[in-house]
């Protein structure tokens, strides 16, 4: 009887060897169904084996930044380079075999860096301690993907380790809705085109993943494994900044044709430091941040030195991170700013959305 292993290969070259037009389309999707189905399987059975040795990080800071590559991509120099951490730094693999912290200070806000061992092949079944490597990832609320310049290739087998650990780089969840019902089948409401995702293709997914009767309303164009995805309901979605690293030892025409290949955000030489700046003001802005100013009652406004929320912050994040018994004890909220209806306005919800340079006067019992 064919192994999980042997039935998850097949599916594989079943998919990359059928080229996708609209005759294929259905028998694509159910094959991808499948897979993830198996794939599914094969991981639950996989964590009744014994135990698995991760890494204890207690996130710290305002926000955490994890730098994802292959071994030796220069990751505990840009760490040491960027943060007060002193990681260790060898010119040959697996120097870093656990996971190192630092803290980034910029523009007041407190940034936490982790330097994890280095991502090989097969890292997202559990080879090179891949595993620990990115659950550590799910955690984090950025990626620094980095990519030696010498070696260019390990993006798009870096991306596809953490496409199949479950982790989607700058993607959002697609605006997909599916309400389990208990009978009258599969209904299917679209506001858009799907080029891409027939209606009977959409119910033979679903029915693989055992839903028979649902609503389902999808709003924005997807494919088969976006649709998968939204099924599964398990996936991260993490924004990511793709570093080139070690510009120092290529020529600028071999970097410009990197760049035509691989969606580079940032080149840099964290040996030389070189464009440092630039990226510690390209994580800031990508981790989006705004900046609260807090204000006790019958002061003056603290404008000197804010504090540091994620945008799309309410009131309850606000007391959250002051302290944890806050939440309980609220009692009101004064906004001056940019959220604000009017200067000084009084809320007693916990749901109300700052926005940047809002003057915070928090009221508790």
């Amino acid at each position: 009887m064919p192994s999980y292993e042997d039935k998850i290969k097949e599916l594989e070259n079943l998919i990359s060897n059928t080229k996708y037009n609209k005759s294929t389309q259905h028998a694509i999707g159910l094959y991808k169904a499948q897979l993830a189905k198996l794939k599914e399987k094969e991981e639950s059975r996989g964590k009744g084996k014994g135990k698995t040795e991760g890494y204890a990080v207690r996130k710290t800071g305002d926000g955490t930044v994890l730098l994802l590559g292959f071994p030796s991509v220069g990751k505990s120099t840009l760490l040491n380079a960027i943060t007060n951490a002193n990681s260790e730094i060898g010119a040959y693999d697996f120097t870093t075999l656990k996971c190192i912290p630092g803290l980034m200070e910029y523009k007041f806000a407190k940034i936490q860096v982790l330097d994890v061992p280095g991502v090989v092949r097969g890292a997202a079944s559990g080879r090179g301690r891949g595993k620990e490597v990115l659950a550590v990832m799910r955690n984090a609320d950025l990626a620094l993907v980095i990519i030696d310049a010498s070696s260019p290739g390990q993006y798009d087998t870096l991306m596809k380790e953490v496409n199949e650990s479950g982790i989607r780089l700058n993607e959002h969840r697609p605006h997909v809705r599916i309400t389990k019902t208990a009978k009258d089948g599969i209904n299917i409401g679209k506001t858009c085109r799907l080029p891409m995702l027939d209606d009977e293709t959409i119910k033979t997914i679903l029915k693989t993943f055992r839903i028979n009767n649902a609503n389902v309303l999808i709003r924005e164009t997807i494919t088969d494994d976006q649709l998968i995805d939204c099924i599964e309901d398990n996936k991260k979605y993490l924004p990511a900044i793709t570093v080139l690293n070690k510009i120092d030892m290529i020529s600028k025409e071999e970097a410009d044709k990197i760049k035509s290949k691989i969606p580079i955000d940032i080149s840099i030489s964290a040996k030389n430091a070189d464009h440092l700046d630039e990226l510690r003001e390209l994580i800031f802005e990508k981790l989006n941040f705004i900046r609260l100013y807090m204000k006790e009652p019958r002061k003056p406004a603290d404008m000197k030195e804010p504090m540091i929320m994620f945008r799309d912050s309410t009131t309850y994040d606000l007391c959250n991170k002051l302290h944890r018994d806050f939440v309980d004890k609220f009692k009101f909220v004064r906004i001056w700013g940019p959220s604000a209806k009017f200067p000084g306005q009084r809320l007693t919800t916990l749901k109300h959305a700052f926005k940047d340079k809002d003057i915070v006067e928090l009221h508790i019992r």
